[in-house]
């Protein structure tokens, strides 16, 4: 996986690329699928969600620039395993999932991989956590249709966003960085997410 899908294809990062040779991708998918959990792809994990694919995961991870010092706010932990990358990379991580289950059994597997440093909270991610900000990094592993106001808010000076943006066939991946009260903007990967719910995300009529 490291060598094919990540390194063959860009990522440089050596932090990156060791701490995803590192964790055990296949201990956060289903026993049923397990003999996928190293493949180029993301994966179900119930209740309409997914693990993105791993170059995925890589690459918005790079992107964050992320030196060891971090607090790190994530939107949409789903099975963890972002979290977990990101774990292993930044002082501490604050991972939000709005499926209360999916968020239980997030908090449960990280806790037995031994990440002291991630903490999983339930409830609607899509406005951020204001009670732990600012956050030098923020990832949202969903797709929004506009950029949420109050992430942007929550990113302390110098802190990056990375969000997916545009409509449910195809996104682009797009970095925020606070400069002051400006922020800078770069369109970096094509993708496609599943939509970012709650009520700063897509509603299931598929408005913004």
């Amino acid at each position: 996986m490291v060598e094919h899908q990540l390194r063959a294809r860009g990522i440089r990062d050596a932090r990156v690329l060791d701490v995803m040779l590192e964790i055990p991708r296949h201990l956060f998918v289903a026993p049923d699928i397990v003999e996928s959990a190293y493949s180029d792809q993301p994966l179900p994990i119930g209740h309409g969600q997914t693990i993105s694919q791993p170059y995925m995961v890589a690459a918005m991870t790079e992107a964050l620039e992320l030196e060891g010092t971090e607090r790190v706010l994530e939107v949409g932990a789903g099975s963890g395993y972002q979290a977990a990358i990101l774990g292993r990379l930044a002082r501490e991580v604050i991972a939000l999932e709005l499926e209360p289950s999916l968020a239980v059994s997030a908090a449960a597997r990280l806790a037995r991989l031994g990440f002291a440093n991630v903490r999983v909270l339930a409830g609607d991610a899509s406005g951020g956590y204001p009670e732990m900000a600012p956050y030098d990094a923020i990832v949202v592993s969903a797709a929004a249709r506009t950029v949420p106001q109050p992430l942007l808010d929550q990113l302390a000076e110098g802190g990056r966003l990375l969000i997916p943006v545009g409509p449910a066939d195809s996104q682009e991946l797009l970095r925020f960085r606070r400069e002051g009260t400006e922020f800078t903007r770069e369109a970096l990967h094509y993708c496609r997410f599943v939509p970012l719910l709650g009520r700063h995300g897509q509603h299931e009529s598929g408005a913004a």
